[in-house]
């Protein structure tokens, strides 16, 4: 035990199973196959149901707002369930730092697994702030470098998968696409190979090309975002399947992709440098990231405008604007 917490070391690392609840699949499931391609072994959590909500309600306090309920019953009915060694799994939480889920949810699992009888259950907190310190779980540059890729990846597959779903002629086909290229990608996440942003580009051209030869019926649908708390709107989950209830009435879904998030993340440092005299010595770092990122999601969108007719973008906005002394 560290820091009033207990810590992932490195023997932990060699046997244990590390759960993931599940926010985005197709993101969660390519972050994962980079994670085992760094020894860990993780499992994603695609428990559904009302059980899991009784669980979170069981061991929180009702008043604990929604998404935080629900990965707490699905953390919990997953060790309750007898398919998991109590003393052979750990928790892992993604966080950014910020408030409300960002920070807090972590300690709400800790209490709620001691409740439970499973305080001795490692919660690792997945953050680039460093919000803790877990021997046995390291973020390294050439892991994010691979993270990274996994969100576009995700990203594009999310985006060309909703704009066929609706109008998609043989049923099921954009679906099955999605998870072919999300278990052929997998498997690119994996072994010692480079990632080469020749081969990444190659991919996307790819993607693009097989969704744009789906059959689809020359209609027009009307088209509803999904916007809000980021768990509520990703995950199936936290909004009840609200994706295919929606195509199921005959909408277009849109939903925001992960790399917005992430720029949200980056420029909300960027400012608090500027206007607050923040974490100053990390503002080239920030203003670097968001150039970084800007500008592989600028290539993404280049090259769906140029190879596909499915031209609605990643993002219906533009990305906002860097100070003024960006180039400071």
């Amino acid at each position: 035990m560290e820091n009033g917490y207990i810590t992932f070391t490195e023997e932990m690392k060699k046997d244990y199973t590390i759960l993931i609840p599940n926010m985005l699949p197709m993101h969660f499931t390519l972050i994962s196959k980079v994670l085992h391609n760094y020894g860990f072994k993780t499992e994603i959590l695609f428990t559904q149901g009302q059980e899991i909500k009784d669980t979170g309600l069981k061991y929180c306090h009702n008043d604990t707002c929604y998404p935080a309920i629900l990965v707490i019953g699905q953390f919990i009915h997953a060790l309750q369930s007898g398919k998991y060694d109590p003393d052979r799994v750990a928790l892992i939480m993604f966080q950014t730092g910020g408030g409300c889920r960002a920070s807090n949810y972590i300690n709400l699992i800790r209490k709620a697994l001691a409740k439970a009888g499973y305080g001795h259950v490692p919660v690792i907190s997945f953050s680039l702030a460093g919000l803790e310190k877990h021997p046995g779980f390291k973020l390294t540059l050439p892991m994010l470098y691979r993270m990274m890729y996994a969100v576009f990846y995700a990203d594009l597959l999310m985006l060309l998968r909703n704009q066929c779903i609706p109008y998609e002629i043989k049923k099921g086909e954009s679906e099955r696409l999605a998870e072919e290229w999300t278990n052929r990608l997998a498997e690119e996440m994996t072994g010692n190979n480079k990632v080469s942003y020749k081969k990444v580009k190659e991919n996307y051209k790819k993607i693009v090309e097989d969704f744009r030869n789906i059959p689809r019926e020359e209609i027009k649908k009307p088209r509803v975002g999904i916007v809000g708390e980021i768990f509520v709107k990703y995950s199936p989950l936290g909004n009840n399947n609200l994706e295919d209830f929606l195509v199921s009435e005959g909408a277009e879904v849109t939903v925001p992709g992960l790399v917005d998030f992430c720029l949200y993340c980056v420029y909300n440092n960027i400012m608090d440098t500027k206007l607050y005299g923040m974490r100053k010595q990390l503002g080239f770092i920030y203003k670097f990231a968001y150039k970084f990122l800007t500008g592989k999601q600028q290539d993404l969108i280049d090259i769906i405008k140029e190879n596909s007719d499915l031209i609605r973008l990643l993002t219906s906005t533009t990305p906002c604007p860097l100070p003024r002394d960006i180039s400071r």
